[in-house]
């Protein structure tokens, strides 16, 4: 897993963990990079500095390796990276591993399909680039090449392309919103302020979204409610209760059009209590709706079919769950 680590924090703990569950693995690599090239070095902290931050959160898990590696590589580019770790390790193993987020944005980075060509690649779900992600220039492009829920555990033998999506509990810690903390707090620090891994955790955590107050079961009767009565076609319920931390439903609709997909989702903020989180709605091509307890995607027929999240979510999703959980 590379990166900047600017500044490391539990969530790189949270997905390394993960990887090494769900893939089993024998290690994760934190490759701390010198200076990524999509950011501006006078936000990058030292290297020296990142990387002996790195190490220290990383020390809660010996199965994970900090290193500096690129430095000595003269690696700019992750696809350069992997040619050289190629070399220099011929009979390991390698998956990448990143956050959805990053599946989004890769075409930035530079002569990305050699990466996908290079090793298996593991996409972690990060708070909401899910769907921006899975519908973006990558997934599409070596959409062939998606491995499912099943066969990801033997993702590290696969021959690639080969890349798995792991729809698992969501993190929201991320270093953009710990820096923008950290600025807040300090608003006339130039330098780069060292301060505990456990402040900064806590800094980045968001407010607590208020969750709706009702029983999953009459939560989820009132998502099929105001999708049948507002004509949603096809609405399919998947009891997650048991395999997952990540709800207890998952209800999945068809819209006939993008602009009947926007007014379900409409009718639906209108039914239920509180405050739910909602993604795409905007384009009405696929909303994810949030309610806590019940995950609600409303699809338009063709985007529904293509991604056929029925089936994703299904035996295959409770299995990886489950060994994660182990």
């Amino acid at each position: 897993m590379g990166g900047s680590f600017n500044p490391p924090h539990g969530g790189h703990l949270h997905i390394s963990r993960l990887a090494l569950r769900a893939l089993d693995l024998d290690e994760v690599w934190w490759l701390v990079s010198p200076q990524n090239p999509l950011k501006a070095a006078a936000d990058m902290a030292p290297f020296a500095e990142r990387l002996r931050r790195a190490e220290a959160v990383a020390a809660a898990d010996r199965r994970i390796r900090v290193t500096g590696i690129e430095a000595r590589l003269g690696s700019t580019y992750t696809a350069d990276t992997l040619q050289a770790l190629r070399r220099r390790f011929p009979r390991a193993r390698f998956v990448w591993l990143m956050g959805g987020d990053n599946l989004a944005q890769i075409p930035y980075w530079k002569r990305w399909p050699d990466i996908f060509r290079a090793v298996p690649v593991a996409v972690f779900a990060r708070p909401g680039t899910s769907l921006r992600a899975l519908a973006g220039v990558a997934a599409q492009r070596f959409a062939r090449a998606r491995v499912q829920h099943r066969a990801v555990r033997r993702l590290a033998n696969l021959a690639p392309p080969a890349w798995a999506f792991f729809h698992t509990r969501l993190d929201a810690r991320s270093a953009t919103a710990i820096r923008t903390a950290r600025a807040a707090a300090n608003p006339k620090e130039k330098k780069p302020l060292v301060i505990s891994e456990t402040i900064l955790i806590a800094a980045a955590r968001p407010a607590p979204r208020r969750r709706l107050k009702l029983p999953p079961a009459e939560l989820h009767r009132r998502v099929v409610a105001s999708l049948e009565d507002g004509k949603a076609e096809n609405v399919v319920t998947i009891d997650l209760a048991g395999k997952t931390t990540i709800a207890d439903y998952m209800v999945i609709a068809t819209g006939r059009s993008a602009r009947h997909v926007a007014a379900l989702t409409e009718h639906l903020e209108q039914a239920l209590p509180g405050r739910v989180a909602i993604e795409g709605k905007a384009q009405g091509d696929w909303v994810l709706i949030d309610a806590g307890d019940v995950i609600v995607h409303i699809f338009r027929p063709e985007t529904r079919a293509f991604y056929n999240l029925e089936k994703m979510w299904g035996a295959d999703f409770a299995e990886i769950e489950a060994a994660i959980a182990q």
